[in-house]
């Protein structure tokens, strides 16, 4: 069986087709997703969605690119962390690709993350894009290493996969490690210890070759999987097997 540890399905174009992506899901034997919160004014809807459904789970948080949306303290993320469905704290980070500074309100939101990770017991879905050395410090000012988390997405060297994996953290790898294109990503994804890996479509984005440009959903984590285990030399199953048995110790709330 395959988990999906990270997609938006209460995205509109995932959303209208829920039942069929549910029914692909069960198809390719992907068991769980984890659906990852990216601002408060979509939270109630995307609580909506996964309520339902004992294989969907949630996270409550607000996305580093959402400039100009309401961020809760770390005290109210922590008490909206509490719905038994929610099991982790994000999507955070820092991501310096599409803003330009002065970007100290980034860092401050991803700092109230951290401390609602601390107050809540849950782990972190970090997102870091072009600030890896801004994201690791202030993720061991924070203390974000006491419950950990996992590095979402993840497209960094290998330097930066260590410095994460010392904290606490898992790496996943999404559809881009299927990418022609991504040799550095590949070989971090032959040097990840195999109990620190999770994979994740981040659908309705990046949809893995050979669906690559088209809509992506969880029932396409089977094409990340696949891609690891060519590079790694292994079999499909076993990093099915590793991955799933990561998600559950990571997201560990789930079997509480």
């Amino acid at each position: 069986m395959f988990v999906d540890s990270h997609c938006h399905l209460d995205f509109p174009e995932l959303a209208q087709n829920l039942p069929d992506i549910l029914a692909r899901m069960q198809q390719n034997q992907v068991s769980h997703a984890l659906v990852v919160s990216v601002n408060m004014p979509q939270w109630p809807g995307l609580m909506e969605l996964v309520a339902p459904h004992p294989n969907l789970y949630a996270s409550v948080g607000v996305h580093p690119d959402y400039e100009d949306t309401p961020v809760p303290s770390a005290e109210k993320l922590a008490e909206m962390a509490e719905h038994p469905k929610v099991v982790a704290i994000g999507e955070t980070g820092l991501d310096y690709f599409r803003l330009s500074e002065p970007l100290d309100w980034q860092r401050e939101r991803f700092r109230v993350h951290i401390r609602a990770s601390r107050q809540s017991g849950l782990p972190l879905i970090i997102h870091t894009r072009s600030a890896s050395e801004d994201t690791l410090r202030i993720m061991r000012e924070e203390g974000a290493d006491e419950f950990g988390g996992v590095m979402h997405c993840f497209t960094e060297s290998w330097e930066v996969a260590e410095a994460a994996m010392d904290m606490n953290f898992y790496i996943s790898m999404s559809g881009i490690v299927t990418f022609k294109k991504a040799q550095e990503l590949q070989d971090v994804a032959t040097r990840i210890p195999l109990d620190r890996l999770l994979i994740e479509t981040d659908s309705p984005f990046l949809a893995p070759v050979p669906f690559r440009g088209k809509v992506n959903d969880p029932s396409k984590v089977i094409h990340v999987a696949e891609k690891i285990a060519e590079l790694r030399g292994v079999s499909v199953a076993e990093i099915a097997e590793r991955t799933k048995d990561n998600f559950f110790s990571l997201f560990n709330k789930i079997r509480s």
